[in-house]
């Protein structure tokens, strides 16, 4: 008998039944998939996994074996216990009952297979090979990755109707932007870019995408937010789909709230697509933790743009001291020193550990250690310029035992 052909068809189970059989990891990979498609999930399993315990609330748990009456009512069948014997039973059930039944055990058995499936704004990919699941799940892949670089073009699978789109673009390391702010700029027709906002992305923009730079360059040049805010409302009144694309997360220190505020104002459309903040993935991206189980119980992420005393500064430095856990200082190296100082004077030792992470993810990256009494000199003897997150606490020891003597 020769090997079956897999004719592909797009299942709509929203509302509609669909039965698992088996609690193991097989299943753990399917169900979610399941739920997202809106499916009324029943799972039978004397034994699941705590992942699928945990989805209790969003599935029909049932905890004993299989009969065949559990597939009464349904529209689709996943076999997925490791008992070849009871996987037989359930196909047979459900060719039975005119019931498509994935097999996991034996493809051949059953009457249908499970692509192997992504998505790309709108389109969803769905690669079937013959028996060959890994080279289908390499297909899609590569078919999803061409998509999201721009090297396939998928005519309509994004939204590009008129509005704001607010883009965290993380730390700078175009690796460490989120799938749906790479979707948000192959949406766009007009990008207005911070400098922080990872650069190598704005080579991949169509020709046809007006960049707007509105760069903030410290003690520099610098866009004013007013300005920002007005070139944003005006094209989105000209028809265009925006994407302001920031560095870091939009609401961290991003001003991105200001923008969302001038677009609501003018009755404007806003998105928000979240993005790695820098404060945690710089220093995650150097193997220094902002938290650690018996060292530290908090973080506090803190704005140094104006020095301890600033008549508009916001932050009690002198209440910061005295907490004991870790402190992560961004737009800070100017005024640095004085922090330091502030620190030290509300209570903290001097001898606290701090590292300054400067152009974090960036090929210039790298880590200038030291302490609160020392970070001044530091600075000037390792010429730190901006971009850098500081972090202060027991954390930095914690992760480079061998420059800090702990006993």
């Amino acid at each position: 008998m020769s090997d079956p052909v897999p004719y592909l068809s797009g299942l709509i189970l929203r509302e509609r039944l669909v039965v698992v059989v088996g609690g193991g990891h097989v299943a753990q990979r399917r169900v979610p998939t399941l739920i997202a498609a809106g499916a009324r999930v029943r799972l039978v399993s004397p034994v699941v996994t705590p992942a699928l315990e945990g989805m209790v609330d969003e599935i029909t748990l049932v905890l004993r074996e299989f009969v065949e009456s559990d597939l009464d009512g349904a529209w689709y069948v996943v076999a997925a216990t490791d008992d070849h014997d009871t996987n037989e039973r359930i196909s047979v059930a459900a060719e039975a009952r005119q019931i498509f039944c994935v097999r996991s055990d034996d493809g051949n058995r059953g009457s249908a297979w499970t692509p192997a499936t992504g998505k790309h704004g709108t389109v969803t990919v769905g690669v079937v090979g013959n028996r060959e699941p890994r080279k289908s799940a390499a297909l899609r892949d590569d078919i999803v990755t061409a998509l999201r670089d721009g090297q396939l073009v998928a005519g309509d699978a994004h939204d590009r109707s008129p509005g704001l789109v607010l883009v965290g673009g993380g730390p700078g390391d175009p690796d460490l932007v989120t799938v749906a702010a790479r979707h948000a700029l192959a949406s766009a027709d007009v990008v207005v870019a911070d400098r922080l906002a990872p650069r190598e992305l704005l080579e991949q923009l169509p020709a046809h995408v007006e960049l707007i730079d509105v760069a903030k360059l410290p003690r520099g040049r610098s866009a004013t937010q007013e300005f920002i805010n007005d070139v944003i409302v005006e094209r989105v009144r000209a028809g265009k789909r925006v994407v302001r694309f920031k560095g870091g997360d939009n609401f961290v220190f991003g001003r991105g709230f200001e923008e969302i505020l001038a677009c609501n104002a003018a009755d404007i459309p806003v998105s928000v697509i979240p993005g790695l903040s820098s404060a945690i993935a710089v220093p995650a991206r150097v193997g220094i933790p902002v938290t650690h189980r018996g060292v530290t119980h908090e973080f506090t992420v803190v704005s140094g743009h104006l020095p301890p005393g600033h008549p508009d500064g916001l932050v009690e430095w002198k209440a910061l001291a005295g907490m004991r856990g870790t402190i992560v200082l961004m737009m800070a190296v100017e005024n640095a020193p004085a922090i330091a100082d502030a620190l030290v004077e509300g209570g903290r030792d001097a001898d606290t550990p701090v590292a300054v992470i400067v152009d974090g993810t960036m090929p210039g990256e790298r880590t200038v250690l030291a302490t609160l009494g020392t970070l001044a000199d530091r600075i000037v003897a390792e010429q730190v310029r901006p971009p850098a997150i500081i972090v202060i606490g027991e954390v930095v020891a914690v992760a480079r035992p061998e420059h800090y003597a702990r006993g």
